[in-house]
């Protein structure tokens, strides 16, 4: 691993308010697997942006192969030999695979697009390289996410690729396809080439990693082989502190009831006996995908169609939630497991986004009052720690710990009474995930009632006062606090387990 492919020496780069790098440095050699990594808003995407050519860096050399390179656009990078596979793939939907692969690189024969040549060369790197066969004449929207990644890396390869990114490639994969990923990944590493990997999965580091580097707000903290470290130094290295407990210790002051929903079911299988929530306490709700938890929680927020047969909140008996908009003016609000397609509009600020569902509290006679909506905004910047560069920042610029702050902040200016989580710490660090903790502690002690979906088990047995397992649609078992365990909840969610009159 001595063959140096790729170097980036003192990087710095500054966004309005932000000093997002900071003389960073970086080195790729062939035939390795290097991880970056660091908390959400530490600089990973910048960094690759700037290999990429989106952004230009302000301070900083790249050199591939030893040559000094100035890259300033994909097309360029890719022209270098540089590829990468973001989280959100970079396909032409509306394209054949073949042209996806070929684009910006058409071989033609007498001024002619020979599409026949170009056939036979996409269904040859994709069977040779990525193992994918399919009909490359298909539209890439007709494939899945796994199978439009391979489109993805035969691109790169096609390009004669010597470096390729992947950030947090296995997000929306299944295991089997995830599985398939890691195997591509070796095959590309023994034909020499040179490997960034991106990931918040220690476990991914473990099979993959043969080098690591630490980065913190912008800066370089250090790199080693990955075999000499462990994942709890690393996560000190990132967090910059002794991360000694991964949930904040709390004891929590259970109310009375808050919520009781019986009999929520609907036409495609869902049918859950009752849901009960105290003043102060956290639900987690637990189960395999697809178990129907985020899908009982719409019927009961009245996103999705479906019945509830009896719901009493605090006391009251109401009636089921026609919409959202009657759910929200009940006091119950619901955080989606989709942060960026469902929960923020990425295009708008922070003051915006935080105001945008407590419109009429901040209104006089139909107006919006800007003095209103800043005070609010910067009321919860400040309770829920958030870190920005100023209330225009677009929202899209923040790290995903952050935006998830900033969609609590905007539920928060409703006043609920009862919140629902959705899968609150996807996709963000280790340490984000410890300051969501913290808040939804702060949450209960406040009087809330929460709920709590996730799909990380740890997390629900951390967290949970309580817990509701689901299987197939199903609550098929409840456990009190003493009873909480992963093999009490994975027997439930697998069905070896069964709870009386469930």
């Amino acid at each position: 691993m001595s063959n140096v492919l790729l170097e980036m020496k003192d990087i710095t780069k500054t966004f309005p308010g932000v000093h997002a790098l900071d003389h960073f440095s970086f080195n790729l050699c062939a035939g390795e697997v290097h991880a970056l990594v660091g908390e959400n808003g530490a600089g990973k995407s910048t960094l690759m942006k700037i290999l990429y050519g989106v952004y230009a860096p302000d301070e900083g050399e790249i050199f591939i192969e030893g040559q000094k390179v100035a890259i300033k656009s994909p097309s360029e990078a890719l022209q270098l030999g540089i590829g990468e596979v973001f989280q959100e793939l970079n396909v032409c939907m509306q394209m054949d695979v073949t042209n996806n692969i070929f684009i910006g690189n058409l071989k033609t024969k007498k001024h002619l697009i020979d599409d026949k040549t170009l056939r036979k060369e996409a269904e040859k790197i994709l069977q040779d390289t990525v193992g994918l066969y399919v009909d490359p004449t298909l539209p890439v929207r007709s494939l899945s996410i796994a199978e439009q990644q391979m489109v993805e890396i035969a691109k790169v390869i096609s390009r004669g690729g010597k470096v390729i990114v992947f950030d947090e490639p296995t997000t929306s994969l299944t295991k089997e396809e995830t599985n398939h990923l890691y195997k591509i990944i070796e095959k590309l590493k023994k034909q020499g080439m040179g490997i960034v990997y991106i990931t918040h999965r220690f476990e991914e580091l473990e099979i993959l990693a043969d080098r690591v580097t630490v980065m913190r707000d912008g800066k370089f903290i250090r790199t080693m082989n990955y075999a000499d470290t462990t994942n709890e130094e690393l996560v000190n290295l990132m967090v910059g502190r002794e991360m000694t407990e991964k949930y904040p210790d709390y004891k929590r002051k259970i109310g009375e009831v808050v919520l009781h929903a019986k009999g929520i079911k609907n036409k495609s299988g869902i049918k859950v006996d009752e849901i009960v929530v105290h003043k102060g306490e956290i639900v987690g709700m637990a189960g395999l995908v697809g178990a129907g938890r985020t899908e009982s929680m719409r019927i009961l927020i009245g996103a999705d169609k479906g019945k509830i047969d009896e719901l009493t909140l605090f006391d009251k008996q109401v009636k089921q939630f026609k919409n959202v908009h009657s759910s929200i003016e009940n006091g119950v609000v619901y955080m989606t497991e989709d942060r960026k397609a469902d929960g923020l509009a990425l295009s708008l600020n922070v003051e915006k986004n935080i105001s945008i569902a407590s419109l009429k509290k901040l209104s006089r006679r139909g107006l919006v009052s800007e003095k209103k909506a800043e005070e609010n905004a910067n009321t919860y910047v400040e309770k829920l720690q958030i870190k920005i560069s100023g209330l225009e920042q677009q929202t899209k610029l923040l790290s995903g710990g952050n935006q998830q702050k900033v969609i609590l902040a905007k539920w928060m200016s409703c006043n609920p009474r009862i919140l629902i989580f959705d899968e609150p710490t996807k996709g963000i660090d280790v340490g984000a995930k410890f300051e969501i903790y913290k808040l939804m502690n702060q949450l209960s002690d406040a009087g809330l009632g929460i709920i709590l979906i996730s799909s990380d088990l740890s997390e629900v047995i951390g967290m949970s006062d309580r817990v509701y397992v689901y299987r197939e649609g199903h609550t098929v078992g409840e456990l009190s606090h003493a009873e909480i365990e992963a093999s009490n909840i994975m027997q439930y969610a697998t069905g070896i387990k069964k709870q009386e009159g469930r």
